[in-house]
């Protein structure tokens, strides 16, 4: 994969939640919106994000890392995302 900066890498995460998740057009989501605690994403929506983000950056997140609160805002996916970037 090309090299992605930080602030690439925020907006490309926001917009697939954004697309995949979020059903009123009105609403305003941010990099620190909590999606889980919010409702946006659920148990469901996680692991399909998870399959996003492990397919588009070609990473392999474990299964112990991909918790709720790493999953819970744009700026905790991001964080994730990165730690598992070689």
């Amino acid at each position: 994969m090309e090299e992605i900066n930080l602030k690439e890498m925020k907006d490309l995460v926001l917009n697939y939640v954004i697309n995949e998740y979020i059903e009123d057009e009105d609403e305003t989501i941010t990099y620190d919106t909590p999606l889980i605690s919010s409702g946006y994403v659920d148990s469901f929506s996680m692991v399909s994000l998870l399959v996003f983000l492990e397919n588009k950056f070609k990473i392999k997140i474990p299964p112990n890392k991909a918790t709720p609160e790493a999953f819970d805002s744009v700026n905790s996916i991001v964080s994730l995302v990165s730690q598992h970037l070689k």
